[in-house]
């Protein structure tokens, strides 16, 4: 639909991009009182996708809260990205979206109809995904921002987690990078229409078919790369797991027109915090460009998961997923822990 005034200019950032630094809240939550529970199986100090806590043997509950700031102008749009960017964390833990509610904040200036359609979006998506939306809270503020809470149901035995990758497992990833650098194109209007249908097209996509050809298989460890980068991801699962993840760049699957952009310096303010909290913790063995970090490091919206998977079943789970989800890729491998959580090997 067409829009008096661009969405994205209301936001002082956009997307994912818009998430706080990796470690920031880890410093910010230190030494608050919380109770303990047994069957909180993952918390926040696991740094994970979501919440996850046994009700009984049998089922576990997840919980999950994600919204952010326009990443695009068109309001439907803008919805669809944001609801199946919440939905993803569900999918990252191995489970199955069942309930959500809307979080929304509005500005003064955006008209009635650019909110319902941002509704909209969030609505279409979610019935996508088999979610019921059963209410939510709205209120009136500085920037637009629109996202979901949302509640899922997984066999506790089955919980994916960040922090259990194994040395010999293999690395898949099934969303290519640049994301965040494109986006950050298309509002300085260096990114064509043709481009930029196909980046909001994997935006919208769900992690649906993944995760369920995933689930037939031996997976250890598994999140979606989102705000963190590959890399900033890819350092909480190889720290969370006591294990160095090597990603094996050569084998990243990634927009080749974000490459471009990256090495004319267009990168999101987000890439550079990412560089931040990961660069002490990466190896780079042999030479990694400039541009080729920056899109490592690059804030993803609603993007692929990142899987550790038994050596065992890379072959076949590779084959399985690749009939739904081409891109998907092995990128690397884990070993035992190094010197460094991750190596970028070139």
């Amino acid at each position: 639909m067409e829009t008096k005034a661009r969405l994205t200019r209301l936001a002082s950032c956009a997307g994912c991009g818009a998430k706080l630094g990796a470690g920031t809240l880890a410093s910010l939550l230190q030494d608050f009182r919380t109770h303990t529970d047994p069957r909180l199986i993952v918390g926040f100090d696991k740094s994970d996708d979501a919440s996850v806590y046994a009700i009984d043997g049998n089922t576990a509950l997840i919980q999950t809260v994600d919204f952010f700031p326009p990443i695009v102008d068109d309001p439907y749009l803008f919805g669809q990205i944001a609801a199946a960017n919440a939905i993803s964390d569900v999918y990252a833990m191995g489970g199955e979206p069942h309930l959500a509610l809307n979080v929304l904040c509005v500005t003064e200036n955006m008209e009635q109809a650019w909110i319902r359609e941002i509704l909209r979006g969030g609505y279409d998506k979610a019935y996508e995904a088999g979610v019921i939306i059963s209410g939510g809270h709205t209120i009136r503020g500085g920037e637009p921002l629109y996202g979901l809470s949302v509640t899922g149901f997984a066999k506790p035995d089955q919980i994916w987690r960040n922090d259990a990758a194994r040395p010999g497992d293999v690395l898949i990833l099934t969303k290519p990078l640049g994301v965040g650098v494109l986006t950050t194109a298309a509002k300085a209007g260096m990114a064509d229409a043709a481009l930029m249908e196909k980046v909001h097209r994997q935006m919208t996509q769900l992690n649906r078919d993944a995760c369920r050809v995933m689930r037939e298989y031996r997976i250890h460890g598994c999140t979606d790369v989102t705000g963190f980068g590959l890399m900033g991801h890819s350092c909480e699962m190889a720290q969370g797991s006591g294990c160095t993840l090597h990603v094996q760049v050569g084998k990243v699957p990634f927009h080749a027109e974000a490459l471009e952009l990256a090495d004319m310096g267009l990168v999101p303010a987000g890439a550079y915090r990412n560089r931040d909290f990961a660069e002490g913790a990466v190896a780079l063995r042999g030479a990694v460009s400039r541009a080729m970090q920056d899109i490592l490091n690059d804030p993803q919206t609603s993007g692929g998961l990142l899987a550790a998977v038994d050596e065992r079943d890379a072959g076949p789970l590779l084959r399985a997923l690749r009939s739904a989800i081409p891109a998907a890729a092995a990128i690397g491998y884990v070993t035992e822990a190094e010197e460094k959580a991750v190596v970028l090997e070139a």
